[in-house]
């Protein structure tokens, strides 16, 4: 692909990220859970884009952002769980995969030729405020390599992608830190873990979640085997090692939340894999490090799932 010049743009810059965006340009901003590579939804070749600077496969559908529940609804069939869901986590981590409208005018290559389409509306302020501007839905999948790691901060952004995106808007580092929580209404199920707990989900709908995280075809983003990948092998649940992530009372070169909160732990996890894939690029070509147990109670089921994608053989 021909190499662009990407700028790094700043709060004072929302009009100009907003226009390009409108003109069918790559900008990645800011959300509270990690970077995203946006492009106008229902412009085919800036879709298309998309899936070229990542190099992510076409069956693999991506997420459209939107500044309002009517945005939303102007794209997708809401049932009544999924408005309820809606009025109680958005704005926020959660993405809802829904009917599509007919009327929708997405790209197929955002739903990946499905009948059904993830939305969210993010929490973060510029990127609230960046939507609002472009007044288009935004598709935007982790602004990283597809397969790497996610970026949460705008070096990680120009680290993986400066030269195939137009832009990037600096919002400061993301506070949640793990990709958002996506869930389908119907029929209801689990699709992926992340910054909104399970649990909060299964409060709000007063029943308890099936789970479909590693279905044959992907029908949210973030459900392949192999994914969020660091170059070096990395390997879960260990209390030592001569490289090690650590999390409480098990330290390590790095420590994701020393007082073991989980909260601070998924805001440091992608940051930390980086640094810790560099280390283990250095220690005498050793590509390997290993990393402490985390509960598997609320953000913890999201930090597994990444570390557990992480860890995973790659294919190919």
């Amino acid at each position: 692909m021909t190499e662009l010049s990407t700028q790094l743009l700043g709060p004072a810059d929302l009009a100009k990220a907003a226009m390009m965006l409108q003109s069918g340009r790559l900008v990645a901003f800011p959300t509270e859970t990690v970077y995203g590579l946006g492009a106008n939804a229902k412009d085919g070749d800036a879709v298309a884009a998309i899936y070229a600077a990542k190099t992510r496969p076409s069956f693999n559908p991506l997420i459209v952002h939107v500044a309002s529940l009517a945005q939303a609804e102007a794209l997708a069939r809401f049932d009544d769980n999924a408005r309820a869901l809606a009025q109680a986590f958005w704005p926020g981590p959660m993405s809802l995969v829904l009917p599509l409208k007919p009327d929708h005018g997405l790209s197929s290559l955002v739903t990946a030729g499905l009948e059904t389409v993830a939305i969210r509306m993010p929490a973060q302020p510029l990127a609230r405020k960046l939507l609002t501007l472009a007044d288009c839905p935004v598709a935007a999948p982790s602004a990283n390599p597809s397969g790497q790691i996610s970026p949460t901060t705008a070096a990680h952004v120009l680290d993986g992608l400066s030269g195939r995106i137009d832009a990037v808007l600096d919002g400061g580092p993301c506070d949640v830190g793990v990709e958002s929580t996506i869930i389908s209404t119907n029929p209801l199920r689990l699709l992926r873990h992340g910054g909104l707990p399970a649990e909060a989900l299964e409060a709000a709908l007063g029943c308890s979640l099936m789970q479909d995280l590693n279905p044959d075809i992907p029908a949210a983003p973030g459900q392949l085997t192999s994914h969020y990948a660091p170059d070096a092998q990395v390997v879960l649940n260990q209390l030592e090692g001569d490289l090690m992530l650590g999390f409480g009372d098990v330290g390590g070169q790095l420590n994701l939340s020393p007082s073991g909160d989980l909260h601070e732990a998924a805001a440091n996890l992608f940051a930390m894999l980086r640094q810790m894939d560099k280390l283990a690029k250095g220690a005498n070509g050793a590509g390997q490090f290993t990393v402490a147990p985390i509960p598997m109670t609320g953000l913890g089921l999201a930090i597994n799932d990444r570390l557990t994608r992480a860890a995973a053989p790659r294919s190919g």
